[in-house]
C-alpha cells in the first residue's frame, strides 16, 4: 500500500512538477513586480523622496535668504534707510516726499440698452 501512494505520488510529480514550478516562479515574479514592496511600488517611492528632496533644498534656499534678509536689516544701513524710505515715508532732513495716488485700472462702460425693435 505505501509503496502504491509512494508510486501515484512520483507520477503527478514526474507529470505536472514542471507545471508546478512554472507557475511558482511566475507567481514570484508577479509578485516582485507588482507586491507591496514590489518594483513598481519602489520606483514611485523614489521618485516622491526626489520630490521631497528637492523641496527641502528649495526651502534651505529660502530659509538662507531669509536669514540673509535679517542680518542686513539688524546691520546694513542702506537697507535700513530704504525700509524707512519705502515703507514708512520718511526723508532726510530737506528732503519732500510727494505722495502719488495709487492708480487704478479704468472700469468698463456699460453698453447702451439696445433700442427697441420697429414693427
Amino acid at each position: 500500500m505505501k509503496n502504491g501512494v509512494e508510486e501515484r505520488l512520483r507520477n503527478l510529480i514526474h507529470r505536472y512538477g514542471s507545471h508546478m514550478l512554472i507557475i511558482f516562479v511566475v507567481v514570484l515574479v508577479v509578485h516582485d513586480v507588482f507586491g507591496p514592496h514590489g518594483y513598481l511600488v519602489m520606483r514611485r517611492k523614489q521618485q516622491e523622496i526626489q520630490k521631497v528632496n528637492a523641496n527641502i533644498e528649495r526651502l534651505n534656499k529660502e530659509n538662507a535668504a531669509l536669514d540673509q534678509n535679517v542680518k542686513d536689516l539688524k546691520s546694513d544701513p542702506q537697507t535700513i534707510r530704504k525700509i524707512a524710505r519705502e515703507e514708512l515715508g520718511l526723508a532726510k532732513p530737506g528732503e519732500i516726499i510727494i505722495k502719488l495716488p495709487a492708480q487704478t485700472p479704468p472700469e468698463p462702460q456699460p453698453a447702451a440698452p439696445a433700442a427697441p425693435a420697429k414693427p
